[in-house]
């Protein structure tokens, strides 16, 4: 039998000289701390919709849709939630709630805004969306808008107010949608608090996947209230932002057509 060297000078037998090698020691699994919708009943609806994500390893920025992840009725859970914690707030504030009638409901009418429809476009689904062969067969440049879009700055929840404008080139194996589905598309992904750099490019890709043309482009411009209300104060400022596929990425007369077409505010 081979020997090794021990720290004292002795030989000892290595690991492959023993019959039967001591197996390591299997991997901790993480203990689960609840493993049924019944436990988890037991917990505020916040908590039940934050393990059901962590759960199945799913994301939940402030600008990601989660809900998949909530269950019948919890959204009106939610709501009472977060009417209590904006009532703390309040108070915090010294705000005196009770004998001022302008702040008796505030937090409710808060926490409803926040869930129902500033915020809407995280925790309900996708509207129905009805999609059309191209019949037709229909190759033009088609564009849609200015669409009016309200969204939140995830940094200080402050208003983003815009228009979004989108150019198509469609193909003979693209689904058309109706005009106004492309407003409600807007919404369900405006609606969230986020930045408008990564709102526009979440907008495209949800396009993108749906209508599957050969060429996409969306142009966004928008008020931010967290310049106009807060920090510097300029009421002048906007930002627009693009993104271009396929075609109208390859093709600059295509992108200048589309982009002159486009009547912006302030043309």
């Amino acid at each position: 039998m081979r020997r090794r060297p021990a720290h004292n000078g002795r030989l000892t037998p290595t690991d492959a000289d023993m019959p039967n090698p001591p197996a390591s020691p299997p991997a901790a699994t993480p203990p689960r701390l609840f493993r049924s919708e019944e436990e988890l009943a037991r917990l505020p609806a916040s908590e039940r919709i934050r393990y059901r994500l962590v759960d199945c390893g799913r994301r939940y920025h402030a600008n990601d849709n989660i809900a998949d992840c909530v269950r019948g009725g919890e959204l009106a859970e939610l709501t009472a939630e977060v009417q209590a914690k904006l009532q703390d707030v309040l108070h915090t504030l010294v705000i005196d709630t009770e004998s001022d009638h302008n702040t008796q409901e505030t937090a409710k009418r808060v926490a409803r805004m926040f869930i129902d429809e500033v915020f809407r476009g995280r925790y309900h689904p996708m509207p129905a969306v009805t999609e059309f062969p191209n019949a037709e067969r229909l190759n033009e440049l088609m564009i849609v808008g200015p669409i009016t879009v309200r969204s939140a700055c995830s940094h200080h929840l402050c208003p983003i107010f815009g228009k979004v404008w989108i150019g198509l080139l469609p193909n003979e194996h693209s689904n058309l949608i109706g005009l106004s589905k492309y407003a409600r598309i807007c919404d369900w992904v405006m609606t969230r608090p986020q930045i408008q750099e990564v709102a526009v490019t979440m907008l495209a890709n949800e396009l993108q996947r749906r209508v599957r043309p050969d060429g996409l482009a969306i142009v966004m411009e928008a008020d931010h209230f967290c310049m106009h209300w807060r920090g510097v104060k300029d009421s002048n400022t906007a930002m627009v932002n693009s993104v271009m596929r396929g075609a109208f990425l390859k093709d600059a007369n295509l992108r200048r057509e589309f982009l002159a077409l486009l009547p912006r505010k302030n043309a």
